[in-house]
Order: structure tokens, then sequence, then C-alpha cells
């Protein structure tokens, strides 16, 4: 693994201009398998976790205190857009992912992932409104997991659509680890819905006594990244395990991913939860880090722009302050490398329309672009 240890003020440099051109002052950064500049579009970001890119060149940036930001024309425009359903910003929770309809260009519908208060406490909601110019019009939550809980932890989330009428979602345990293994719950979840909100009947514990029937997979503890496949098809996660134990899986209706009852971590304070790494009925993940990075956001390179990464994973690490690149075999990890190693707090990365890599920091609140040279 080939550390690049980069200066962030000098990173900070490569800022677009107001006609958004990229002055660069900086030599390239050199990994493993491609040279790249860091391009800062946008800064003074609070808490962003979310990106959306729409089809006349806005860029949605989706802030956990409950603001949905606009890029436009090289810059971060001062108004966000309005009539976004109530966030709870509560703790870890508020509003956590962005997503656009398949169809967004005939129906113009935006999806929102955020937490929601109700009775006793709140959880993780899905609502979706029309996007007509700055403003969300008719918008409904479609979705809402229970059991609610004033618990301010492992809220999730991230939303994908398949493009077959159906949209998963994920759930944290909500700081209630062995609601992870309860049917009964949304808590530490996979879920699949029809892009309406309504439950398809062919999910797993459909008519199950005592199950939840939007559930898809389940004993997770907090996903922060999720994706399809560009080219399988196959659902793709990382969540985040304790004191070590993050996790790559490979989602399948119906499996027990073994959280809290299987994990390769430990309690924050050093006691044990579990003395087993894997068990009999329980999934194994695809690659486990230990001690952790703390994943967020995760996009597989699809784009000939970056042609040393094709086909690989990106997640960005909050603790460890990187990007984690993954090279894969089907499902047989490879190799890694630490991109970015102690440039900030990674949350979210897309690949955007037009091929190229954007990324979103906390601590500091950054938008930038990764550009191949």
């Amino acid at each position: 693994m080939k550390k690049l240890l980069f200066l962030l003020p000098a990173l900070l440099l490569l800022a677009c201009s107001g006609n958004g051109q990229v002055e660069r002052d900086q030599p390239p950064i050199i990994s493993e398998q491609l040279e790249f500049y860091v391009d800062t579009l946008a800064t003074g970001l609070q808490n962003p976790w979310g990106l959306a890119f729409l089809p006349d060149g806005r860029i949605l940036i989706a802030e956990r205190p409950g603001t949905l930001r606009v890029w436009q024309n090289g810059q971060l425009n001062q108004e966000g857009i309005s009539g976004l359903p109530p966030v709870w910003a509560h703790g870890q929770g508020g509003l956590l992912d962005v997503v656009l309809h398949p169809d967004f260009e005939n129906n113009q519908l935006i999806y929102l992932v955020h937490a929601m208060r109700g009775e006793n406490g709140g959880s993780t909601a899905i609502s979706r409104g029309r996007l007509e110019g700055n403003q969300l019009t008719g918008t409904e939550t479609i979705f809402h997991a229970r059991p609610h809980t004033e618990a301010g932890h492992h809220f999730g989330s991230r939303l994908v659509f398949d493009g077959n009428g159906y949209m998963f979602s994920t759930i944290g345990d909500r700081g209630r680890m062995h609601t992870a293994q309860d049917l009964g719950s949304h808590n530490g979840t996979v879920i699949r819905l029809y892009e309406d909100g309504s439950v398809p009947a062919d999910n797993p514990f459909v008519g199950q006594e005592g199950a939840l029937p939007e559930i898809w997979s389940y004993g997770h503890r907090n996903i922060q990244g999720m994706q399809l496949h560009p080219e399988t098809g196959q659902l793709w996660t990382h969540e985040h395990g304790p004191q070590g134990g993050d996790e790559i899986n490979l989602i399948h209706p119906g499996l027990n991913y073994g959280w809290p009852e299987v994990t390769h971590g430990i309690n924050y304070d050093g006691s044990i939860i579990t003395t087993d790494t894997t068990r009999a009925g329980m999934e194994d993940p695809i690659l486990h880090w230990t001690p952790s990075i703390a994943p967020c956001g995760l996009s597989f390179v699809s784009s000939d722009k970056y042609p040393g990464w094709q086909g690989d994973m990106l997640v960005g690490a909050l603790v460890a302050q990187h990007i984690h690149r993954v090279t894969f075999s089907g499902t047989q990890v490879l190799s890694t490398e630490k991109l970015l190693e102690g440039f900030a707090r990674f949350r979210d990365i897309r690949q955007g329309p037009d091929g190229y890599i954007y990324v979103l920091t906390e601590q500091p609140g950054l938008f930038i672009r990764i550009t191949p040279r």
C-alpha cells in the first residue's frame, strides 16, 4: 500500500474560479495505478452526506442539519431547495441521502433519506417530492422505520434503485445491537420497497409471523455505503463495525449478516461482544477492516476516464481519513490501496454522469472532484 500524505491547505488552492474553470498550481498525486488531481469545487459545507446529479448540470448536496444545497455553474448557491420534509437533526441523524428517481427526466421525483421524529422518538424515513425549480412539491413520506427511539446513533442510511421498479435502503441498529437479529424491527436491516414505498409480495419475510415485510437482509450494524455493481447488478454494501470489524458485504435476500452474534470487532471500552467471527447460517464479509476505518460512501468505478481503476470499489473512510481502493476478481479481494491519506473525513463518493468521481468530506466540509491527469 502506498501512503499518500498531502497537505490540506495546498489542496484548497485547487479551487474553482467564478467561471467554473479549475486553477491548479500543484503537481498531480501519484497512486499505484493512476496520477490524478484533487479539484476543490466548493468549501464551507455543513456535514455533507449525499449528492445527486441533475440532468441540467446542477448537483444537489444533502447536508445533515437538514438543508439541500445546489452546486451550479462552478459555485455553491446560497439558496437551497425548499419544500423538504421535516428532518430530525438529532445526533448522527438528519438529512442523509438524496437520490433521483431513475425516470427523473419524466417524473421529476427526488427521494430523500432522513431521520424523522415520531411518537416516542424517531427513526430513519424515506420521503419524495417533485422538483420544480428550487422547490420540492407534493412532498410525502413513504416509509418510516420502527421502532422509534430517542437514541442518536446509527440511522444509516443509503438508497439505491435497481431500475426494475424496486429500491433498497438501509437502517442502522440505532445503537441497540441485539435488535439487528429481531425480524420484528427494522433496525440493522436492508429493506426493499417498490418506488412508491409499498412492499413487494416476493420479499423474503412477507407472511412470516413476527417479521416486518420490508426486510431484505438483516444482522447489519450501520450501513453507510451501498451500490449495485454496474456490470453484475449485485447489491454491495459496507458497514461500520464497533472497534474493529468494519465490513464489505454482498447482499442476498433473506440472509443474516451476523451482527452482533459474529464480529471481528470489540466494544469501545475493550470488552468482548462475542468470541465468534463466523457461524453457520450467517454470512461472512467479503472484506473486513481491523482496526476500523469507519467506511462511508461507496462507488464502483466504471468510467474509462480512470483506466487503472476500472472495476474497482472506492470506499470513503471517516476515522482513517482516506479513500480505500479495493480491487476484485469476481467477489474475491485482490488488493487494496489508500488514497489521500490524512486529507479529511470522507463521507460520500459518486461517479457522475460525466464519468468523473465526485466526493464529499466533512471537517472540513468540501465538495471535490478526482480528476485524472
